[in-house]
């Protein structure tokens, strides 16, 4: 948090007043000779004289050491306020704000407690814990005041801290990854043998469609039927045809042939394929696309017989229609735009046996390293000049049309080295934490037993 801001000078303001309202108090109690004669404190301020040679069993030495222990408690409630961001009770900022200018005033308070001297070895202990505390929390104000201008200067893009292991993982994934591609592909295992069909598949694969029988059978479905590989009922279904078709014949040549209708002609039908069965279940004769001849058409295949056709009116003389109007000539087309041109594709690069061997090794032996690296600034890619010169001379053995995976290479390491100078960086910004954060619950805890000693024991 910065100091030089407006909100603090409330706070500024009142810690100047109260310092200088206890150390008037002080002064007047213990030394009232050497108080201003132009301040007159009432008699109410003015403590009694007591058996106590030190100020802190005095009343007003216990109220500045009472004072004290509940900024310090107040203090420490700071850490559990940040773990509770729903309890509305203020503020992160205010009770930020508040934590800095308290611990600030027990700096006198504490003084004046102990009346300027240490005391005996518990009491120097507590003075020297407190003045810990006091110097790591002024630290740790004055990187709050350093760090974010650093940061700007030296982090073009800051990442989330959480996720710095995540990214520089997958930095070292795609370095693995072109180190990969730049090397020969494996043989391609060969393609499994087709299995051979079984002994029954290619028994009936080939059979030839049977001829069906017509005229004889009773349902639809009996009428063709189509067997795959059955060779043994062929002969008898077609005997069957043959005799049904000769019975047949013999009947329309006793039949006399039926009257004609008057006014009515009745077309014979063009010879077709021959076709049998519903079309649900039809079936060309054998060979498929060859008539066969009938003598007589059968039931269900004969056409309609024709209306009655009346009988023809006498000719006029045909009249010439009128010319139609001649068409207004259609506008032309509006001619279409052409076509956008499509951008031609880039031609492949040639590939260099030598410039990839030069950037295997490279990857290998240097950038891997770097990237695995749990602490880069180790590294002597870490140095920015270092690793200028070391891409501008491995530019230099491949050929140009690798000097772009080069320059890719190169911005994968420049940002593993922002990465790695947001970690250092966060580290100082938040290290001193460790060092203040306990010690101050350590004088927390001493505080309450040295004032729980002094009440009950002396």
């Amino acid at each position: 948090m910065r100091i030089n801001n407006w909100k603090h000078v409330p706070w500024f303001v009142f810690v100047c007043l109260a310092t200088i309202a206890a150390g008037i108090l002080y002064v007047g109690n213990f030394h009232p000779a050497r108080l201003p004669a132009w301040i007159h404190l009432p008699g109410s301020l003015i403590q009694r004289p007591t058996e106590h040679h030190t100020v802190g069993g005095t009343p007003l030495g216990l109220w500045f050491g009472a004072i004290s222990l509940a900024i310090f408690v107040f203090a420490a409630l700071l850490s559990l306020r940040k773990k509770i961001p729903l309890w509305r009770v203020g503020t992160v900022q205010r009770w930020l704000r508040a934590h800095i200018w308290l611990t600030i005033l027990t700096i006198p308070l504490v003084i004046l407690h102990s009346g300027f001297r240490f005391g005996g070895p518990m009491t120097t202990f507590l003075m020297v814990l407190y003045g810990v505390v006091m110097v790591s929390g002024f630290y740790g104000l004055f990187l709050q005041h350093l760090m974010p201008r650093l940061m700007k200067e030296r982090l073009p893009a800051e990442t989330v801290f959480e996720q710095i292991p995540h990214i520089r993982a997958q930095l070292a994934v795609a370095a693995e990854q072109m180190r990969d591609s730049f090397k020969p592909a494996p043989p391609k295992k060969s393609a499994a043998a087709t299995p051979s069909p079984s002994a029954s598949k290619a028994a009936t694969a080939g059979a030839a469609v049977m001829a069906s029988t017509k005229g004889e059978l009773s349902t639809p479905v009996a009428r063709a039927k189509s067997v795959t590989g059955s060779a043994i009922t062929a002969a008898p279904v077609a005997a069957g045809a043959t005799t049904a078709t000769a019975t047949k014949t013999t009947e329309a040549e006793s039949t006399p042939a039926p009257a004609s209708i008057p006014n009515a002609a009745v077309t014979p039908a063009a010879p077709k394929a021959e076709t049998i069965g519903t079309p649900t279940a039809r079936v060309q004769s054998d060979p498929p696309g060859a008539p066969v001849a009938r003598t007589e058409v059968p039931a269900g295949d004969q056409p309609a017989p024709s209306p009655p056709v009346a009988p023809a009116a006498p000719e006029k003389p045909a009249v010439a229609p009128p010319p139609p109007p001649a068409a207004a000539p259609k506008p032309a087309a509006a001619a279409k735009p052409a076509a956008a041109a499509k951008p031609a594709a880039k031609p492949a690069v040639p590939t260099d046996a030598a410039s990839e061997a030069v950037l295997i090794e490279f990857i290998e032996r240097q950038i891997l390293p770097y990237l695995h690296a749990h602490r880069g600034d180790r590294m002597r890619l870490n140095n920015p000049r270092f690793s200028d010169d070391t891409f501008r001379f491995v530019k230099l053995r491949v050929t140009e049309g690798y000097r772009a995976r080069v320059e890719e290479i190169q911005g994968w390491c420049d940002e593993r080295r922002m990465l790695d100078v947001q970690v250092r960086l966060h580290h100082w910004l938040h290290g001193w934490l460790f060092i203040h954060v306990p010690f101050s619950f350590l004088l927390l805890m001493l505080t309450i037993w040295h004032a729980c000693v002094t009440l009950f024991y002396y």
